[in-house]
């Protein structure tokens, strides 16, 4: 069975993770087919040279992004780093991404490579994602793009993005489960000492530092509130009472600056409060959900499954500590 034609985008200051990871991961599927199947996958650069990844490794490139063909390449991946990157310096960089993308089967992005991909007119009218921190930044510069900043990737139509490093390699454990079927992809899964599908999203990673820090300083004082008082009264209309504006104000104003709205911030930092009493102790779960600001344990309950996917007691089974996953048994 002839293999599939991955082209992977590298460019300076990219993670190596958000490059290494898919790869080994296609890698791993292409040893679990044995010959009947698989990925080829090859790195391109601007200019075919090696680029340096952020954390100063060399990643040297099989050829340029001039020589790919537009056609004849079943899936891009474009990488992405830990900084926010402001326009690609060179022009080449978003127009050999279009140009590829549209004779490609389905493009994709990790991490912040999601701005590429948008600058590109890829996202135009499309749900996307991208690593926690620069979701709202990625909302704001590009309007026309439905950021879902809970999600470790998001399939929309052709593209599919992915949130922080390491979600590229769940991203990619979803194209071999859509190419080859759940049975390879969970034997990749085992192989590679992953979840078959990651339970939690994104919004296990903390809501407050979500939040860009150049937002209007009200609204900053009002987010300092929430997060130093999760239990409090952080309806919209104690919010907007804080901020000194109305509530309609308020609300568009937040959801312009954090790319968000107040219930879901004040949802999300209270799981967060939630959370880390399951990690740490063993508050049993109706005094959580009291201390945490939720109503009774099957609010909490419910938050819990809408904002990390899985209930308070299957959480604290799971992610309590990860020495507990490396101890004996």
């Amino acid at each position: 069975m002839t293999r599939r034609q991955v082209v992977l985008l590298g460019a300076e200051g990219m993670q190596t993770i958000g490059i290494a990871g898919p790869i080994e991961i296609l890698d791993a599927a292409t040893q679990v087919l044995d010959g009947t199947g698989g990925y080829d996958v090859r790195i391109a650069t601007l200019d075919g040279l090696p680029v340096r990844a952020s954390a100063g490794m060399r990643i040297a490139a099989d050829l340029a992004l001039g020589q790919v063909r537009s056609r004849g390449v079943d899936t891009l991946i474009v990488g992405g780093g830990m900084r926010s990157p402001r326009g690609s310096a060179d022009p080449r960089f978003p127009a050999a991404i279009e140009r590829i993308a549209r004779g490609a089967r389905r493009t994709c992005s990790v991490c912040t490579g999601a701005f590429h991909l948008a600058e590109a007119g890829l996202l135009d009218g499309r749900t996307a994602t991208t690593h926690w921190a620069f979701c709202a930044e990625l909302a704001r510069r590009h309007p026309a793009v439905t950021v879902a900043p809970d999600r470790i990737f998001v399939r929309d139509g052709p593209v599919t993005t992915s949130a922080g490093a390491t979600a590229g390699m769940d991203l990619a454990l979803a194209l071999v489960e859509e190419d080859h079927g759940p049975d390879v992809a969970r034997a990749v899964a085992r192989w590679t000492v992953m979840f078959l599908q990651r339970p939690g999203g994104q919004s296990q990673f903390s809501a407050r530092l979500g939040v860009a820090a150049d937002v209007d300083p009200s609204l900053r004082t009002v987010l300092d509130e929430v997060v130093a008082d999760p239990a409090g009264d952080h309806r919209l209309s104690a919010l907007a009472r804080r901020a000194a504006l109305s509530e309609r104000h308020f609300r568009r104003r937040f959801a312009d600056q954090t790319g968000t709205t107040p219930a879901r911030f004040v949802e999300r930092v209270r799981v967060e409060a939630a959370r880390e009493l399951l990690e740490r102790t063993a508050t049993p779960v109706d005094e959580v959900a009291a201390r945490c600001g939720f109503g009774s344990p099957e609010t909490l309950r419910r938050a819990c499954l809408r904002v990390i996917g899985v209930g308070p007691a299957g959480y604290r089974a799971r992610f309590r500590t990860t020495a507990d996953g490396a101890a004996p048994h």
